[in-house]
């Protein structure tokens, strides 16, 4: 594995039953890059993200994290060396503020993780933490509104905030734009990519709308019937024939 290579999967195949979902995959993510996962629905995307994020074990293959095989390691054990991930479901404590649930995410990540009944201002490390955070993805407004109180993008923000209160330095996004209207999505967007730049993290995006995908990737892998058809930058994977062929379609004039 090469210095610069922050994640790393080799002949990763994924089945259930007789159905391969992921067949003999390998991806290599760049440090410090936004790496789009994208393809048809049933190419495989969602299930090689899952393998990527220890969500599925592989049938078969390899997922190593700056150099270390952490193929059997299951998500809460890929957070504590500093994988962050989002889901296409909010996933978040409804009943608890804004403050609350990004505040317990802090904790759960340093030190203090299973103090979880001593007061909270026993906790000022974590609070600190947790109004940056929320300042971050803009729901410093919003801190002591219980979270089902929430429009659905300001959900999606709390789940970022989420993630970023532990400190990740390889982000993986499911669909993080799931469920939002269009006038509501720009901003998130804006907000994943100052957090990815301005930070030097890496992420990982799986997303079904293309103007996302080919506005602030720097490399796309294009996915289909399990394997991988495509990799390049977005203008390359715009211009590619076969990616027209296989996904892109009638989207490609809007595109190119």
């Amino acid at each position: 594995m090469t210095k610069d290579i922050i994640l790393e999967a080799k002949s990763l195949t994924k089945a259930f039953g007789s159905l391969v979902a992921v067949d003999d995959v390998s991806i290599a993510i760049q440090a410090k890059t936004m790496h789009a996962i994208i393809g048809p629905n049933g190419a495989g995307k969602t299930t090689l993200f899952n393998l990527l994020s220890g969500v599925l074990p592989p049938t078969k293959g390899e997922v190593f994290y700056k150099g270390e095989n952490i193929t059997s390691l299951p998500p809460y054990k890929r957070a504590h060396l500093g994988i962050g991930r989002s889901y296409q479901i909010t996933n978040i404590f409804p009943n608890l503020s804004v403050i609350e649930n990004v505040r317990l995410a802090a904790q759960a990540k340093g030190k203090d993780n299973f103090k979880l009944f001593r007061k909270v201002d026993d906790f000022h490390e974590y609070v600190n933490k947790a109004y940056e955070v929320i300042g971050i993805v803009d729901l410093a407004g919003r801190a002591n509104d219980f979270a089902r109180d929430l429009t659905h993008g300001e959900k999606r923000k709390l789940e970022l905030g989420i993630m970023l209160a532990c400190d990740p330095e390889l982000l993986l996004f499911d669909e993080p734009t799931a469920g939002m209207s269009s006038d509501q999505v720009p901003e998130l967007i804006s907000i994943i990519n100052q957090i990815v730049q301005q930070r030097e993290r890496t992420a990982i995006l799986v997303e079904h709308r293309m103007d996302v995908v080919m506005s602030i990737s720097d490399v796309v892998t294009v996915m289909n019937q399990g394997r991988i058809l495509a990799e390049g930058a977005p203008s390359d994977i715009a211009n590619n024939q076969q990616v027209q062929t296989a996904y892109l379609g009638d989207l490609y004039g809007e595109l190119a």
